[in-house]
């Protein structure tokens, strides 16, 4: 069960103490993930040059790898920034986009995996069942399958790489294979925003960053804010569109209280 007071304690902690995240990520979450951590108070830095990579790994809370634009160029920064931090024993979110779709996608995130051992794995119930099952396709980067058809994979996934792993869906599952945790907030609006998914991946690592000896409880966390944020701005929204601005509004807008009120398992 979430315990409230260390939720609000965390969420606190990301707000006073701003942590630098790290984002590799893709061109269309870019600007939806850097103003939704802003609101939320961590600090964004989008960098993925290889000639500065392994500099900003060093000095950011936490790193964010996300493979949705996938580039040589950028494979190569994502392995130089995710070896950094695992020699550092920082912290790495690895978010698979659209694992599954492609043989390549696939390898690169497995390369990922194998060479920068990421510390947590967030992605959709596809994408987690498409890691433990080659036969798997998902549609895109869109889920064809149910958050709760993937916890199965989850687990063994966490087992397999030592990595929490997080599945988004209509309940969110958070596991170190052993230990399960659920948040059960959001909106049948979210998945209609492109980025929403990647945005939970730099939040969780925004969590992370401030809270890197419990990153089972980090995560539930993360998720437990974008949760209860879709929410409240859904109720406020008239569509997708207006739902991308009243999230990010209530991200800055919300109080630990409403967090720690609203927040379902």
């Amino acid at each position: 069960m979430i315990d409230i007071v260390r939720l609000k304690e965390n969420f606190r902690a990301v707000r006073e103490k701003s942590p630098l995240v790290h984002n590799i990520t893709n061109y269309v979450a870019m600007n939806f993930s850097a103003n939704a951590l802003l609101a939320a108070g961590a600090s964004p830095v989008m960098a993925h040059a290889a000639e500065e990579v392994e500099e900003m790994a060093q000095i950011a809370g936490a790193l964010v790898i996300n493979i949705g634009t996938l580039d040589a160029k950028w494979i190569e920064s994502m392995i130089i920034a995710g070896k950094t931090k695992h020699k550092t024993g920082g912290i790495t979110v690895l978010d698979p986009v659209g694992v599954g779709a492609t043989t390549y996608r696939t390898k690169t995130a497995w390369r990922i995996i194998d060479e920068c051992h990421p510390n947590i794995i967030r992605g959709n119930a596809s994408e987690i069942m498409a890691l433990m099952d080659a036969e798997i396709k998902s549609k895109g980067v869109d889920s064809s399958c149910s958050s709760t058809d993937a916890l199965n994979s989850a687990k063994m996934l966490a087992e397999r790489t030592g990595a929490v792993v997080v599945i988004s869906g209509e309940t969110d599952y958070i596991t170190d294979g052993k230990r399960v945790e659920t948040i059960k907030n959001g909106s049948h609006l979210m998945p209609l925003v492109t980025a929403m998914g990647c945005t939970a991946s730099s939040m969780v690592g925004a969590f992370a960053a401030v809270n890197p000896s419990n990153l089972l409880e980090a995560s539930l966390h993360a998720m437990a804010l974008m949760g209860t944020a879709g929410e409240i701005a859904a109720k406020k929204s008239d569509g997708p569109g207006s739902l991308l601005t009243n999230f990010v509004d209530t991200l800055y807008n919300i109080t630990e209280e409403q967090l720690a009120e609203i927040v379902r398992q």
